[in-house]
């Protein structure tokens, strides 16, 4: 049987799957001794979601845990508006709109049509400019979809002793680089 996996590890794992390793390592370590500023920064512009501070209105759910049985996705949505359809998954900047960010969203819409929730639109937000920026939905994007699936795929059949990275410039920016056996540095 596949085990569950993280709406937000789908982003981790296409940077690099080892990180996904690390991060357990450290999961009971302070964040400041081993996150860089623009995590830091990230996890902060999720802050008032998780504290169900953005917003008093009532058609709009924020930080909704959620599951999708269909492919074994779980995790929390940022915001979802119910009258409108909208689900947004907020960024602290974007400057390049990753994969992983629109997998994240497949994810989550996933889960909340499971829940029985329709959902029109996706949205990725830019916190820091105020940008959003329309994903299309999974069945509007088939070949976004494709990738989708074979990046669960490839997570459900993922093997930290078999994998070697292959780009340094992952490993430059990777905050776990120092404690990475597979490192190119």
């Amino acid at each position: 049987m596949e085990e569950g996996i993280l709406i937000t590890q789908l982003n981790d794992f296409i940077f690099c799957p080892a990180s996904i390793y690390y991060h357990h390592l450290y999961e009971q370590t302070n964040v400041y001794l081993y996150q860089n500023t623009a995590q830091v920064k990230g996890t902060n512009a999720h802050k008032t979601i998780e504290d169900d501070r953005y917003s008093s209105r009532a058609e709009l759910l924020q930080g909704l845990a959620v599951y999708c049985d269909k492919y074994h996705l779980f995790g929390k949505i940022d915001l979802f508006d119910v009258k409108t359809g909208a689900l947004i998954e907020r960024k602290n900047t974007i400057k390049t709109i990753y994969d992983g960010y629109v997998f994240q969203l497949y994810g989550q819409y996933f889960a909340l049509l499971e829940m029985g929730y329709t959902v029109t639109s996706l949205k990725l937000h830019s916190k820091s400019d105020n940008r959003s920026y329309p994903v299309k939905l999974p069945g509007d994007d088939p070949e976004m979809f494709l990738k989708f699936t074979d990046v669960l795929d490839a997570m459900n059949h993922f093997r930290l002793d078999d994998f070697q990275s292959e780009n340094i410039e992952k490993c430059r920016n990777c905050i776990y680089e120092s404690a990475c056996g597979v490192s190119l540095l």
